[in-house]
């Protein structure tokens, strides 16, 4: 059995993995565990970047966005020779066990480090995309989709008032979770998503139809994956002569004051991966189930695609959208 008397935290940035960062330390000093943080994530680690952290270094970031602990990409650690020394720093410092908040790079990174170094880990699902296998709900996703809603009723205003077709580009680059629940909640006409074919032909007939019928203004999702919002326009443009605007979300999606559900989600989680250290489970990642009973399961499942389920939302944004 792994004896964890000393803890690492790595993380990735979204909204939501303070709290997460605030839950692990102060459960790991209520069991008098030492706990560190590894600063710009897997590159800071290369670099021994390493810093003590105590129940009070984590006093009012619960309702922080982003990470105290900062992040980056890492091309050093995509290196056999990277890992090998992120794990030497790892060892060098005392560290028995790295807790890995982050999404499916993040977790691919720690599952590799377990793998090759035979390093201690356990993974805090924390994604916007919401798309690590075997989790329903990763931190971060709830609060990136309310903030494009904060976002598109704002947008919608101006469309409703100026009679006009906006294309509103939200970020998925491989998928299209965060595009289906805006489209559908935002109450929008049509979504472009990584995972279903779409016929730009059809949708330009669609708007000419509506137009006769006298529809006077479109919000249009695409996921960054998909397609281009700019590209889009410049389509429907040429092809049916409307007034036509582009907006681009971009990374507000990732940033801002995390939601209640996020920072509730993040608590568990936290809370649940000082448990697992201290009940001898490695290589773990988890999720939330009915309950809010904890549950772990595989990293190497984890870091699985994972299919996002669009039809069924897809149909009832086109029944909905009148």
């Amino acid at each position: 059995m792994v004896n964890i008397k000393k803890i690492g935290i790595l993380t990735r940035d979204c909204a939501g993995v303070n709290a997460a960062i605030r839950a692990i330390v102060r459960t790991a000093c209520a069991y008098d565990m030492e706990i560190v943080g590894i600063m710009r994530g897997y590159e800071g680690l290369i670099n021994n970047e390493i810093i003590p952290l105590s129940s009070r270094s984590v006093s009012g970031i619960i309702n922080l966005g982003g990470t105290i602990l900062k992040t980056s990409r890492s091309k050093t650690f995509c290196s056999s020779e990277g890992r090998a020394q992120a794990a030497k720093n790892i060892r060098a410092n005392g560290i028995d066990g790295l807790i890995v908040v982050g999404g499916n790079g993040s977790l691919t990174g720690a599952h590799l480090l377990a793998v090759e170094h035979n390093i201690p880990v356990i993974g805090v699902p924390t994604t916007i995309d919401n798309d690590i296998n075997g989790v329903d709900n990763a931190i971060g996703a709830d609060t990136a989709i309310n903030v494009a809603i904060d976002a598109l009723d704002k947008i919608r205003d101006t469309a409703v008032s100026l009679e006009r077709i906006f294309v509103v580009e939200v970020m998925g680059r491989n998928c299209g979770y965060i595009a289906s629940k805006v489209a559908l909640a935002g109450g929008c006409e049509e979504v472009l998503l990584p995972e279903r074919d779409f016929n730009m032909d059809n949708l330009c007939e669609d708007i000419e139809k509506a137009s006769k019928k006298g529809k006077v203004s479109w919000i249009i999702i695409t996921a960054e994956g998909k397609a281009k919002a700019l590209d889009i326009v410049q389509t429907i443009k040429e092809k049916t002569g409307f007034d036509i605007r582009a907006v681009v979300l971009g990374h507000i999606q990732r940033g801002g004051r995390p939601t209640a559900f996020d920072r509730v989600l993040a608590a568990y989680y936290g809370n649940f991966a000082v448990e697992l250290f201290r009940k001898g489970e490695i290589n773990k990642c988890m999720r939330l189930e009915k309950n809010n009973t904890m549950v772990s399961f595989p990293l190497e499942e984890a870091i699985k695609p994972k299919n996002i389920e669009v039809e069924k939302c897809y149909g009832l944004i086109k029944i909905l959208a009148g």
